[in-house]
């Protein structure tokens, strides 16, 4: 299945005007109640299920010589995805969305995303600024468009992002391979040195507590983050001195690179879209922001395991407090309040990251509502 060809986002696009209290109002009040001990449920049918997929991992030399490899291939990728869920729940807590109580998000948060390597405290102060400055095209911090003069291509064509270009233009292999790195490696250089945030920022580390991304305040969160990491770090050195470091590659880090993948993916199509404006300071607000991003559907296993992180995006950018086990509930009530504001897509996420990944390239320079642009030739 191919890209589907996607109507003019452009035209007639008047930004929307709703209030946050309009969108809360069509939602039931249920959807914002928080039940740790159900949040607690999730955390343990991940865990289960990782234990489990280890388990069976042990007994892969026992398969038939030709059966091990395939094998070994669908332990990374089921435990990838099903580490991924782990890493939504500990995205939750650093919402306030899985307890109402800020020690338990905290603690809960704190102890998953290190196991996960993630600096816990650092990435949710930066993605705490995200959420509030969504497309924001000055305060925003990930996926920050690039502006054409930025990507030296002031001499190019500027083809709106959502037209067909010509299949003379086509290059699979370049794009593919782009796509496979940013998918894989996209994640550790986001935290390590902030690649695709800001201008301010590039090149500012998660793991600095004197960063420029974090308030002087922050400094003590920022020292318990990176002290987590050190516990996982010496746990899996310690592994690996016991039992191998191949061992630990094949149970822990070819996974850890699956979770780096469905992290990218996931975020990257929710705001790099065709029809997914981006604001200048002058046109911007919060519900602006929080509206610029597409709802997907991965399927079924995909949408249950992951938390239904991809496919209720749109509410939990509206309402970051509300757990994702009311969301999909919430966005059926959003959707009919928004109307032609909401955005779903259902191509399959493979084909939309290429896609995406090769149309979206740039914004112009200047003007408050801006869509992505490359530099192909439309086809005729």
């Amino acid at each position: 299945m191919g890209a589907k060809q996607v109507v003019d986002p452009e035209k007639d696009f008047v930004p929307p005007d709703f209030t946050i209290k309009e969108l809360r109002d069509c939602v039931p009040k249920h959807c914002f109640e928080r039940d740790t001990l159900r949040s607690f449920s999730y955390v343990a049918y991940d865990m289960c299920g990782v234990a489990f997929l280890a388990f069976c991992a042990s007994h892969i030399h026992l398969l038939p010589l030709a059966l091990r490899a395939p094998a070994w291939v669908l332990y990374w990728v089921s435990q990838g995805i099903v580490a991924t869920g782990l890493w939504v729940i500990a995205h939750e807590c650093g919402h306030g969305a899985f307890s109402a109580n800020r020690t338990v998000n905290h603690a809960t948060g704190w102890v998953l995303h290190s196991a996960l390597l993630v600096p816990y405290y650092a990435w949710r102060h930066s993605h705490s600024q995200h959420h509030k400055n969504t497309n924001n095209l000055t305060r925003d911090e990930v996926f920050v468009p690039r502006t054409k003069s930025y990507r030296g291509l002031q001499d190019k064509p500027s083809t709106p992002a959502w037209m067909t270009d010509s299949i003379f233009e086509e290059t699979p292999l370049y794009h593919l391979a782009m796509v496979t790195a940013q998918s894989l490696f996209g994640w550790p250089m986001y935290l390590y040195r902030n690649a695709s945030g800001p201008k301010y920022s590039r090149g500012a580390s998660h793991f600095n507590p004197s960063s420029v991304l974090f308030r002087a305040e922050q400094f003590g969160q920022i020292v318990i983050s990176d002290i987590g990491l050190l516990l996982t770090i010496a746990v899996l050195t310690y592994s690996s001195w016991v039992f191998s470091p191949a061992t630990v590659a094949f149970y822990y880090g070819v996974p850890y690179l699956m979770v780096n993948f469905w992290l990218v993916t996931i975020t990257f199509l929710q705001h790099t879209d065709a029809a997914v404006p981006h604001y200048a300071d002058d046109s911007w607000n919060f519900v602006r922001g929080a509206l610029c991003t597409v709802d997907r559907d991965f399927g079924w296993i995909l949408n249950t395991c992951l938390h239904h992180i991809q496919d209720s995006h749109v509410a939990h950018h509206v309402f970051s407090q509300m757990p994702h086990y009311h969301a999909i509930e919430a966005t059926q009530h959003l959707k009919k309040k928004l109307g032609k504001y909401y955005r779903f897509d259902d191509t399959n996420f493979l084909v939309a990251l290429y896609h995406n990944f090769k149309h979206c390239q740039f914004i112009e320079d200047t003007g408050s509502v801006l869509f992505f642009r490359n530099t192909s030739t439309p086809a005729n």
